[in-house]
Parts: C-alpha cells; structure tokens; sequence
C-alpha cells in the first residue's frame, strides 16, 4: 500500500502498541504497493519549488520565541479508539469520536459517558469507522462523519437540546459511495463562513487509479463546502460563491481538489485561514494552506504530484498548488491547529501537527504562505491520531491506543 496510503489509521491497535520501524505493515490501506522502508520521524521542510504558485497568508504572524517554547503532556482521560474531538458553545464538556461508533461526552469533573451509540450502523476497522464530528456555530446542531455497513461515507445531522441529543431528530446530509476501504478522509469542520467543510480522501487503492483527484465530475479527492441546512428541496445548500456553481465544469459542492487524504484540516481561529494534513503515497507527507479569503477552487496536485515531486507521468497542469511544507521520513500526516490559546505564549501562531507513526509534536510558523520557522516540541505521542482545540484555543493531542492528553507548558 505504500506507508502512506493510510488516512492516520492502523489496521487494529496491535500495531497501535507497536514501533512503526515497518510502517507499510501497519497502516490500513490495501493497494499492494511496496513502501520506501523509511525510519519513522520527522525531516525537514523542503521550500515549494518556485515553479508552482504559493499562496498569501491572510495577515503576517510574530507570536513568542518558539525555540524557547517548552511543553508537557498532561493525561485528560482513556478512551476507545478515539479519533476526533470537538467543542459546543456554550458548553464546558468534550466530545469525542471514537472509530467503534460511540460519541462521548467528557464534563469536567465527571466520567466520560456515551451521548450516542452508532456503532451497530457503522463498519470499522482500518480506515473506516466514526471518523469526524463537529458542531454547528450556534452548538444546536451535532453533524457526524462514519462508513456504513456498506463502507461508503455519511454525514448525518442531529439536533441538539440541552445536555443531549433530541431523540429522533437524525437527519442524513450528505451520502457518498466509497469504492475501496480506504482513503475515506472524515474529517469535518465549520469554516469562519459558517459552512461545513467536508474532507473526502480518493476513493483508495493506491496512486488514485480512477483519476478522482483530479476528476471535477466526482466528490472523491475533495474538499467540500455546503451549508449543512436543508434547501430547495435538498438535503443541503450550495453557498452561492462556491468556485463550480455556475459552471459546468465541476460539482456545486467542490471548495477545493486535488488531495489524496485529507485526514485532518483546521482553520485558524484568528485569521481564517485553512491548513490541511494530506496523507502522501509513498513518498512525502505534505501540508497544504489557504489563506482566509481565497475564492476556492485550488487544485492541490494529486495524483500529478505528491508534495512537489511529480508522481503521474506527463505534462501536469500549471495551476496546482504546491504544500507549504511537505517532509519525506514518515507514514502518515496528523494535521493540527494554529495554536491560539494563552498558557503557552512561546507556541503563539504556531501550527501544530505531528506523524502518526513518528508520534513527534512539530510547530511550524508561516508568513505570506512560506514556512518561517519550525522546531521539534520535544515531546512524543505514539499512534497520534487526532489533535482537539477547546474554547480556549488550548489544544490536545489524541492517540489511537485510547489517550487523550492536554498540551500545556511544562
């Protein structure tokens, strides 16, 4: 399959306990292909070459010293398989996803408890499972991400009243056949513009032998954009300025494409901007960036290239979007967050992410779309699935083996 086919996740938690020395044996992906062998870790960035347009960042960053930025990880609590974490208003609690199909709801002081239960709907295992959550602006409603009994994705709605979950008040937004068992992406987040955004990876396999990256007839390979609500008789709305609606060339519900496995993406709560973890072949790791304010319709590469190498043969396209980071020693990409909180002045305006077999926090801090500083955080978490932001912009780290630990300064 290639050590990076996968979208951050391993087949099982055998491998979860396990050093990722043989990544290609652990991640999930199933396309057959050899890996590169690679010890796990993390390498340097490599500058997007000059021939591919960088992109602008909504305003430019200062933030503290990083290089004197000091963290630990303080233990929040044990979960089962948990793979994403989000915050309603109004509310204190954290939600988690967990990959069986439960949602649980963490209040301080309390024990985790489920709020929902979706596991007998969902297939998990591998790549596929309960996969993202988030909460609607307002925090009325809960929208989740998962693999059917049939392994194709669904995002589903539920209202929200109170401490809980209305009963009865499921709703399915949005449904898309998935042809292979991995590359499911599942990620989900509501931009600044009150739109959800919906991470697709590929479809699987390996090298994206339909072509749906580049494909504008299909949703796999995609970011999406909709309003979530119900309108004109559909299930969800087209925002008006999405890049495709008025033209026959593309989806109405394509903000971007071009990505392989977008398995964790953010926006940055201050500026807007969007930062996207995308799970390489075999090759390179990259993370992609938008500045707030973009019109959409960026062509991330795949599968013309991974990172800035040139993976299909041919003459690729001149409009692609290179990464502003991509490293080459790895398997698979956790993207994090912008680091907006207060506890940790040194991290400020520092994205934070890591690799899911090398486990090592990294900041990175970028100025007009070009990375202008990056270091090591020091601290390793094995199997890092997942970050969480809470209301406070401090920001959490969530390991497939169950641990969900607070980043604070040490």
């Amino acid at each position: 399959m290639g050590k990076r086919t996968a979208s951050l996740l391993l087949l099982g938690l055998v491998a979860a306990s396990a050093a990722c020395g043989s990544p290609d044996a652990s991640v999930v992906g199933g396309d057959g292909s050899q890996g590169s062998g690679l010890p796990p870790g993390t390498a340097g960035s490599t500058t997007p070459s000059t021939g591919r347009s960088a992109g602008t960042s909504a305003s430019p960053t200062a933030g503290g010293d990083l290089d004197a930025a000091r963290i630990r990880l303080a233990p929040v609590t044990t979960l089962d398989q948990p793979l994403a974490m989000a915050v309603r208003e109004g509310d204190d609690s954290l939600y988690f996803a967990e990959q069986g199909g439960r949602v649980i709801i963490l209040r301080d002081g309390a024990d985790p408890e489920a709020l929902l239960d979706l596991s007998a709907d969902i297939t998990a295992g591998g790549e596929q499972g309960l996969l993202g959550l988030a909460f609607s602006p307002a925090g009325d409603f809960l929208y989740l991400n998962y693999t059917d009994l049939n392994g194709d994705t669904q995002v589903v709605e539920f209202a929200m009243g109170g401490d809980g979950v209305v009963p009865g008040s499921r709703r399915p937004v949005l449904s898309v056949d998935q042809p292979y068992a991995n590359h499911n992406g599942g990620n989900l987040a509501f931009g600044p513009d009150g739109m959800l955004y919906i991470g697709l990876g590929d479809g699987g396999s390996g090298g994206d032998p339909h072509g749906n990256g580049q494909s504008l007839d299909t949703l796999l390979g995609k970011m999406l954009r909709i309003d979530p609500r119900p309108a004109d008789g559909m299930p969800y709305g087209i925002p008006p300025d999405n890049p495709f609606v008025d033209s026959d060339s593309g989806r109405p519900e394509i903000w971007a494409y071009g990505l392989r496995n977008p398995w964790r993406y953010s926006f940055d709560r201050e500026t807007g901007d969007l930062w996207i973890g995308d799970v390489g072949q075999s090759a390179v790791e990259e993370i992609d960036f938008e500045p707030a304010g973009a019109p959409g319709g960026t062509n991330y590469g795949w599968n013309w290239f991974e990172g800035t190498r040139q993976f299909f043969p041919g003459d690729p396209p001149s409009d692609t979007e290179p990464p502003i980071y991509e490293y080459a020693e790895g398997c698979a990409v956790t993207g994090g967050y912008v680091y907006r909180g207060t506890e940790i002045p040194e991290l400020g305006e520092a994205y934070v992410f890591a690799d899911f077999c090398g486990g090592e926090l990294t900041a990175l801090r970028q100025q007009d779309g070009r990375v202008v500083a990056e270091r090591s955080l020091g601290i390793t978490v094995p199997n890092l699935a997942s970050f969480g932001e809470d209301a406070d912009g401090e920001l959490y780290a969530i390991s497939l083996g169950g641990e969900v630990s607070r980043i604070e300064p040490a």
